[in-house]
């Protein structure tokens, strides 16, 4: 057994796993072990519901909380709560949402809002024999959770509809029974594993006691859990104006529109560019979703196994030109909550659900949506016209200055050198040593 494994460790202090990470794994690293310590919050009760979150937990991560301003989403303004790392982002969906502020702002749609769960089987026996079994006894399998949906009921939503789907022919002896969902306005995940649950274990014991099936040959509960696939889970969001509003950075209203589309249909055609057009688009949905407390592991799996449903990897976002309209478009699968998890209990989830003013669940979708639109327009804007990297690079020229250690009259100095000057990890790093040689 190596020195370096514990039993237990859950059941230390806080100061204690600090203090076996301290021995065991950052010998004579005092500053790592200090900061575990002085990132904690001065609040204790505040601190303890954070720890709550999460098991072992030993200190806290921050990450930046910002506001991108001016977004007009169906004729309503918004101020977007954003938590993100990543330099360009926030400035990036600001200037969108400023362009499209002039020019209508963002329509938005909700197409659907189901979300679902399976059940799934093993059966050996005729398929039509578990079919009749399901006919029968669906009914009761739904009124099952009634106790469970009591509250979920008051609030519009619950279980929808059961049905059995055999996929004996791609896995043998493979059955699902699929359980559709309307959470209202909780993320609902839950709600629904134990609806769930409860159906699997209604499930057995009435087929426990059917004699349409033989002793070798009982239906078998494998798992019961929801998806995060959520294709009936949709919201749209569009912006549109003419060609001739689209004159930007040395380009014509036509020309960039064209080029702007062109891009738009290489991410649809390209996978190797589709993986990192949708990575901008979730710049902006993960960054929104983080700061209202929604799952976004959920948000990115359901996002990208919906652009590859076809078969093959494409762009989220669409883009066209009809006779003299410019319009960008996108569809996206979005299950997010406004009470439950960590809605309620983040304080920093607070402050950001009242920026937003109180939004239903599926008025933070069509927000959310907004956000990764928005990201993807200014991300594409940049790629056709001056590139990437002129607009990232100046953003991220104060993290490199932080990097080499450059002093305040650095930074200053450093800020005015390089609006003229490319920015690189060298540049910067050559600067720095020059400039504060210069002032020793």
């Amino acid at each position: 057994m190596s020195n370096k494994t514990i039993n237990g460790f859950s059941k230390l202090s806080k100061k204690e796993k600090i203090n076996w990470l301290s021995q065991t794994f950052l010998k004579g690293n005092t500053r790592a072990t200090d900061l575990l310590s002085l990132y904690w919050h001065e609040d204790i009760e505040r601190q303890k519901r954070h720890d709550e979150f999460i098991e072992n937990a030993l200190s806290n991560f921050f990450l930046p909380f910002a506001i991108a301003p001016n977004f007009n989403i169906d004729g309503r303004i918004y101020a977007i709560p954003m938590v993100i790392e990543e330099s360009s982002v926030i400035a990036a969906a600001s200037n969108s949402a400023k362009f499209w502020l002039a020019r209508g702002g963002f329509k938005t749609e909700i197409v659907s809002t189901i979300k679902s769960g399976q059940i799934h089987l093993n059966f050996s026996g005729e398929a039509q024999t578990l079919s009749s079994f399901f006919e029968t006894h669906k009914e009761q399998l739904i009124r099952s959770v009634d106790e469970l949906s009591q509250s979920m009921k008051k609030r519009g939503g619950g279980l929808i509809d059961l049905k059995l789907a055999d996929e004996s022919d791609a896995l043998i002896d493979y059955y699902y029974i699929d359980a559709r969902f309307n959470t209202a306005d909780a993320m609902g995940a839950n709600y629904i594993n134990s609806c769930l649950e409860t159906i699997a274990e209604t499930f057995r014991v009435l087929a426990s006691n059917y004699e349409g099936f033989s002793q070798e040959q009982q239906p078998e509960v494998v798992m019961s859990i929801l998806s995060n696939y959520v294709p009936e889970c949709l919201v749209r969001v569009t912006v549109s104006c003419p060609v001739s509003e689209l004159a930007q950075e040395g380009h014509n209203g036509n020309d960039f529109a064209h080029k702007f589309v062109r891009a738009v249909d290489i991410a649809q055609t390209n996978p190797l560019r589709a993986v990192t057009h949708n990575k901008g688009i979730m710049n902006g949905v993960d960054a929104v979703v983080l700061a209202t407390g929604n799952d976004f592991r959920a948000v990115e799996a359901g996002v990208h196994a919906y652009a590859c449903r076809e078969g093959r990897y494409k762009s989220l976002s669409k883009a066209k030109i009809d006779q003299d309209l410019f319009e960008f478009s996108m569809e996206l699968p979005l299950a997010l909550g406004t009470v439950g998890g960590l809605t309620k209990l983040h304080p920093m989830v607070g402050v950001a659900m009242s920026i937003l003013q109180e939004p239903s669940a599926e008025e933070l979708m069509k927000i959310v949506a907004t956000a990764g639109l928005a990201q993807n327009f200014a991300a594409v804007r940049s790629l056709v016209t001056t590139g990437i990297q002129k607009g990232h690079m100046k953003m991220h020229l104060l993290n490199l200055l932080s990097q080499y250690n450059g002093s305040q009259t650095t930074k200053i100095a450093a800020v005015e050198h390089f609006k003229t000057h490319t920015i690189s990890a060298r540049s910067v790093a050559e600067f720095v040593a020059s400039h504060q040689k210069n002032d020793d």
